[in-house]
């Protein structure tokens, strides 16, 4: 049999969210997301991986797309110890947009419209020995996102 070859990127990430509505209007203001398409009936294989599944909205930025989806019991049939993504890393263009992001998570925070599950401010930026310069922050639903910049020659 031959190996298979991957020829193209990473098509979208799921996120699973306890509340859809407060997700996608964070994920709108932060990134500048656009919803493309919602669904809220699915297939018998959705509904056996994904046991009480409500709604999915898909939100795109650029070529980030995001697939949020609710359910009734958010981690109802999650595998117990199975690995999960750690985090997302969001390339951007320049240090001083590191900041702007940083700020940013900072206003909507501040301005009370979200809950967020866990409201840990975001990370300072590092810089390594390459000049790789990044920080962290949590979306609403506490998933990680690293943003990073990564200078020519990298």
């Amino acid at each position: 049999m031959t190996q298979p070859t991957l020829t193209s990127g990473l098509h979208h990430v799921g996120v699973e969210t306890p509340d859809l509505a407060n997700s996608l209007a964070w994920y709108q203001d932060f990134f500048g997301c656009r919803p493309t398409w919602t669904a809220d009936t699915f297939s018998e294989l959705t509904r056996r991986r994904l046991p009480g599944v409500l709604r999915l909205t898909e939100v795109v930025v650029g070529d980030l797309r995001l697939h949020l989806f609710q359910r009734t019991d958010p981690g109802v049939g999650a595998r117990d110890g199975a690995p999960r993504f750690q985090h997302l890393c969001v390339a951007v263009d320049s240090p001083d947009e590191l900041e702007r992001w940083r700020l940013r998570w900072a206003e909507l925070f501040d301005s009370g419209r979200y809950r967020y599950v866990d409201p840990d401010p975001p990370t300072e930026i590092v810089v390594d020995d390459r000049g790789v310069a990044s920080f962290y922050c949590l979306d609403v639903n506490g998933l990680e996102y690293e943003f990073t910049y990564l200078p020519e020659g990298v």
